[in-house]
């Protein structure tokens, strides 16, 4: 089982890692540029895109849970039809927000609070990598029916190459051309639809024979679509909490001055970097979870959910112990600025505590998506943001000031984990 475990985690390990070192490199190319508010403006364009993808990150998670269980009942067709759906409703999202994109971008302002220089250049930032939207979304449902098939392989390949890609464009087009938020932009729009073509060719290349004919009926069973669509509902809403969550602290933020945003926006990167890692027990979590249901194996399902929750926290674990180590020289790579280091290193404390007391909620969240147990998943995320992080905020931010919202952001976090633990024997181990 360890084997099976390292096998699906590794990959996704790596690629999931890629993501915040993109987050981190561009973070530190505009973090270095001369004035402090390409770096707010890129934070705030961060938040308008995490509401606008992460809040359809259900196009990935809940694919890869049903994936993985038809893929142990051994239902070929009825897993191609769910790349199918996913595919459709991908295009179809994509689209609307293409045509409702400068609504979307007027509704955001009115909601961030930031200064006049921030906005113009977010708005910058927003107008060109809003094209991005058909891409990413595809290929959210892409990856997922990839890990659902237990191929962590080839989302992997796709991440690494378009990270890295996007990396390559941004240093060029900031130092070569001498651009700023916008060299971003173009970075990110360029290397994602290339990674869609390249997702393209990898499912022909390994699942060409999976293509079977079907019938439009087939397609909407109303069967499948409810449980297609309880399950995507779910997943949607506890993702706009946690959208929500990391939203409002960078509003939260930026309403403390420009310095607190730069200081903060850095010290997430610390939070992403750790979480992606974990994820990738967490999707394999998915993946194992999925498909002992779907073969209805309790045994091994137990064993996986254990196993991998034993992982998680060891690498949880060992990001506390680096992030303690090496924490403040880690900031240094971020921005010279003299202000923003010393207001980041006096909130570091909960940045070193943040990988290991997360750990449990990150690996349980896809423990609970492959069982498609998606209501207790909702239900616990939706507490945690209204009975524990708000009132934590607004209760100690008066008090501690930046700290406040590092401590309600600590507690969000284990409050999610205990409760995801709690209801684990009744929502995932019975049968």
């Amino acid at each position: 089982m360890n084997r099976n475990i390292l096998r699906l985690a590794v990959p996704n390990i790596i690629s999931n890692l890629s993501v915040p070192l993109l987050g981190a490199v561009d973070t530190a190319l505009i973090g270095n540029l001369d004035q402090v508010w390409y770096l707010g403006a890129l934070a705030i364009g961060s938040v308008i895109f995490n509401f606008i993808f992460w809040g359809f990150g259900f196009l990935r998670m809940g694919t890869t849970g049903l994936t993985a269980q038809g893929y142990g009942k051994e239902e070929a067709k009825e897993v191609f039809l769910i790349l199918v759906r996913v595919q459709l409703i991908a295009l179809g999202i994509g689209l609307l927000i293409l045509l409702f994109h400068k609504p979307i971008f007027s509704l955001s302002l009115l909601l961030i609070d930031s200064s006049e220089e921030v906005a113009r250049y977010t708005q910058t930032y927003y107008d060109i990598r809003i094209f991005t939207a058909p891409a990413v979304l595809a290929l959210y449902g892409l990856n997922g029916w990839f890990l659902g098939m237990q191929n962590a392989k080839y989302p992997m390949i796709i991440t690494i190459v378009m990270n890295l890609l996007n990396i390559i464009l941004n240093v060029l087009f900031i130092y070569g051309f001498g651009m700023t938020v916008e060299g971003v932009a173009w970075g990110t729009l360029i290397s994602t639809w290339l990674a869609l073509f390249l997702a393209l060719l990898l499912f022909m290349k390994k699942y060409r024979e999976t293509v079977t004919r079907w019938k439009f009926e087939e397609l909407m069973r109303k069967e499948e679509l409810k449980k297609y669509f309880i399950v995507n509902r779910d997943i949607f809403i506890r993702t706009l909490c946690l959208i929500f969550t990391f939203s409002f602290f960078t509003v939260a933020s930026s309403a403390q001055g420009d310095l607190v945003l730069a200081a903060n926006t850095i010290l997430l990167q610390f939070w992403f970097i750790a979480s992606y890692g974990i994820d990738g027990f967490a999707f394999a979590a998915e993946s194992l979870v999925g498909r002992f249901k779907g073969s209805a194996d309790q045994q091994k399902m137990k064993q996986a959910v254990l196993l991998t929750l034993g992982w998680g926290l060891v690498l949880g674990l060992a990001g506390t112990l680096i992030y303690a180590l090496l924490g403040n020289r880690i900031l240094q790579l971020f921005t010279g600025n003299e202000e923003v280091l010393l207001l980041a290193g006096s909130v570091l404390i909960w940045t070193i505590l943040s990988p290991l007391v997360s750990s449990i909620s990150y690996v349980l969240d896809g423990v609970y998506i492959g069982a498609t147990a998606t209501r207790t998943m909702r239900n616990t995320m939706i507490l945690s943001t209204v009975m524990i992080f708000l009132p934590v905020y607004y209760l100690t931010t008066p008090l501690l000031g930046p700290a406040g919202l590092w401590l309600a952001m600590i507690l969000f976090m284990i409050s999610r984990g205990a409760a995801l633990a709690f209801y684990l024997p009744k929502q995932v181990f019975t049968p």
